[in-house]
C-alpha cells in the first residue's frame, strides 16, 4: 500500500474523529453542523464502499451502443461509487440510530461514536477481492 492510499483510506475515520472533535464547539455553531453532516452523509459509506472496492471494479458499467463517449465507463463508476457511498452512509446512519433507539439509549453524541467506530474498523479492514469467474461449461446447468 502506497502512502497515497493511506492517507484516502484514513480520510473517512479522520472526518469521523473531527466531527466528534466538533461537538466541542458551541450548540450553533455552523462548523459544528457541517463537519458532523458532511461525515454522517459520506464518512461510513465511503468507508465500506472503499472496503468492497475491488469487488466492484470487477465489472465495469457499459456504454450506450449509439454513442462512443470515451470516459463513460470511468465518469459511471465513479458517479456509481459516490452514489453508493452516500446511500450506504444514510443507511448506517438509520441502522444505528435504530438500534440505539431500541434500547433506549439514544443520542446524537452516541450515534456519531458508533458511527466513528464502525467507519474506522472498516477502514483497517482489509480489502475484498473480485470473485474469479465462474467456469461453467455452455449446456450446463449451474
Amino acid at each position: 500500500m502506497t502512502p497515497q492510499d493511506l492517507v484516502i483510506r484514513m480520510l473517512p475515520p479522520f472526518a469521523g474523529w473531527l466531527a466528534l472533535a466538533a461537538l466541542a464547539l458551541p450548540a450553533g455553531s455552523p462548523l459544528r453542523g457541517a463537519a458532523v453532516v458532511v461525515f454522517l452523509a459520506a464518512g461510513p459509506g465511503t468507508a465500506l464502499v472503499g472496503l468492497c472496492g475491488p469487488a466492484l471494479r470487477a465489472r465495469s458499467a457499459r456504454g450506450p451502443v449509439e454513442r462512443r463517449d470515451p470516459g463513460f465507463v470511468r465518469h459511471s463508476d465513479l458517479l456509481e461509487r459516490m452514489m453508493l457511498a452516500v446511500f450506504v452512509s444514510i443507511a448506517a446512519v438509520m441502522i444505528v440510530a435504530t438500534v440505539l433507539i431500541a434500547t433506549h439509549t439514544f443520542s446524537a453524541q452516541r450515534v456519531l461514536l458508533a458511527l466513528t467506530l464502525l467507519t474506522t474498523l472498516a477502514a483497517f479492514c482489509p480489502r475484498l477481492r473480485a470473485s474469479p469467474p465462474s467456469r461453467t461449461r455452455k449446456g450446463s446447468v449451474l
